[in-house]
């Protein structure tokens, strides 16, 4: 272990890891980078490819696959050698455009995952409404507000140096050194960015599937109890509103699965400002990770929960989108 000495606060600890246990480490973190670029990389070409799943919802989703693929791609590979290595290679402007880069994809996905609720608000609470209200333009409008917010973000807090706002000399005499890439924040910053990027999204987002849900089960009691069906119209409407609960109940845990993962991270990162940055820097990049993982994460709920994104994905993998029309495949038909 080596010691790394903060301004007369405290010492943290920076693990070295050996061989036997860097080694597997290194495997364990490259699997989880490929199966987060390869499995987020089915999902864009499947929502993009086939024009069945070209709807509001899969827009949305889309977007958040790319969120997932980009973290995969260009995130995790330098914080693996960041973390097994404590060391940073590539200077401090590709470290700030790292730390910017993470924050805006963290905050993109949980900002996807709030306009993905309200999407699943008017398809299942006000269904007549939905095509009107969540139209193409509105969902593009969506995922640019999601996009342009999250990198002001993302940017605005590193290169505008709002992370250390206060206490610039504290971190430029004891934080700051030559192959060291430390996101580190103030408990203003660390407080302001999390409620704004984490808190706040997480809480509404948990207000409308709740209200979601007991209007769901409201629509089953009610189709329950009136018992047989008036005609295939009925049955039609009756089908499409299961699917719209089966797609919001997914969509719900893919949701539940990201604050599950990034939860830990955000409670230590406004706790550790306040307990004098006492949490050891091993555990802190743990969380991070955890947080990472849920990116590899969300191709398995979609393929776990989806019959058509399985089929989707074996059409891909197996190369039949090469065949003409192979676009209007009806992935809905089993």
């Amino acid at each position: 272990v080596l010691p790394f000495y903060m301004g007369g606060h405290h010492l943290l600890i920076f693990h070295v890891y050996s061989l036997p246990v860097r080694v597997p480490l290194y495997i364990f973190f490259a699997a989880a980078i490929l199966i987060t670029v390869f499995g987020n990389l089915l999902v864009i070409i499947a929502i993009a490819h086939f024009k069945q799943l070209h709807t509001p919802t899969n827009y949305l989703v889309l977007s958040l696959a790319i969120t997932d693929f980009l973290l995969g791609a260009i995130i995790m590979p330098p914080s693996m050698v960041r973390s097994l290595e404590n060391c940073w290679y590539l200077g401090s402007l590709f470290c700030k455009i790292h730390n910017s880069t993470d924050i805006t994809l963290c905050t993109a996905s949980i900002l996807n995952l709030s306009f993905i609720s309200i999407d699943r608000y008017y398809a299942v609470c006000h269904p007549l409404q939905y095509q009107t209200k969540i139209t193409n333009c509105v969902t593009v409008a969506m995922i640019l507000t999601c996009w342009s917010v999250s990198a002001l973000i993302g940017f605005g807090i590193i290169f505008l140096e709002l992370n250390i706002w206060g206490i610039e000399d504290f971190y430029f005499d004891n934080i700051d050194c030559v192959g060291g890439c430390t996101l580190f924040q103030s408990f203003a910053s660390s407080f302001t960015s999390s409620t704004l990027s984490f808190y706040i999204p997480g809480f509404i987002m948990l207000g409308i599937y709740q209200k979601i849900f007991l209007i769901a089960k409201r629509q089953a009691l009610s189709i329950h109890t009136s018992g047989c069906y008036n005609g295939n119209s009925e049955r039609i409407k009756t089908s499409q509103t299961k699917m719209e609960r089966k797609s919001t109940k997914t969509l719900a845990i893919v949701m539940g699965v990201f604050l599950s993962c990034w939860t830990p991270f955000f409670l230590c990162n406004i706790i550790d400002p306040v307990i004098g940055y006492s949490i050891p820097p091993v555990l802190f990049d743990a969380l991070v990770w955890i947080g990472y993982l849920n990116s590899t994460f969300n191709p398995m709920v979609y393929a776990f929960f989806y019959s058509w994104f399985r089929k989707a994905f074996m059409t891909i993998i197996f190369s039949k989108i090469y065949k003409s029309d192979s676009s209007r495949m009806n992935l809905f038909k089993h």
